[in-house]
């Protein structure tokens, strides 16, 4: 059986907040939007939901940030751990690690300092830092090297 990716879902508390940081600091365009209602609750394990679906997408990747009206969203927002069970984050190459992750800073999300990390691999040095978006999803900037 065949099968292909199709997109990556995010549940965000601000939508407007959400696409201007993914959008303006991570590179992403706005794709089509929906207004999703009752008929998608047995889908989503949910008695009943009122949400907007707004895809985004860089290349071929392709997020889905769902803005709930009903059920409110929740959690605390804080990163996860990485060994927790389940997506642990999303990664991102990037030309200039500097710069990327004061952008992400100024639109909202924050930059975890202590994680900062360089490796020489034989071919260049390779450069990791772990970020969050606004809702506490982890984000890894990589530089490759040139």
């Amino acid at each position: 059986m065949e099968s292909t990716f199709s997109h990556l879902g995010i549940c965000v508390t601000d939508l407007t907040r959400s696409l201007r940081f993914y959008c303006d600091a991570l590179g992403f365009e706005r794709g089509e939007s929906h207004a999703i209602g009752s008929a998608f609750a047995p889908l989503m394990d949910l008695p009943d939901v009122s949400l907007t679906s707004q895809f985004i997408q860089k290349g071929a990747t392709v997020i889905e940030l769902l803005s709930f009206d009903e059920p409110a969203p929740f959690g605390d927002g804080v990163r996860r751990a990485l060994n927790q069970l389940g997506l642990t984050h999303l990664s991102f190459r990037v030309r200039d690690i500097a710069a990327t992750a004061a952008r992400v800073v100024e639109l909202g999300g924050s930059l975890v300092e202590s994680s900062r990390t360089s490796m020489d691999l034989g071919r260049g040095t390779v450069e990791f830092v772990y970020c969050t978006d606004p809702d506490g999803v982890r984000i890894e900037l990589m530089h490759l090297g040139d």
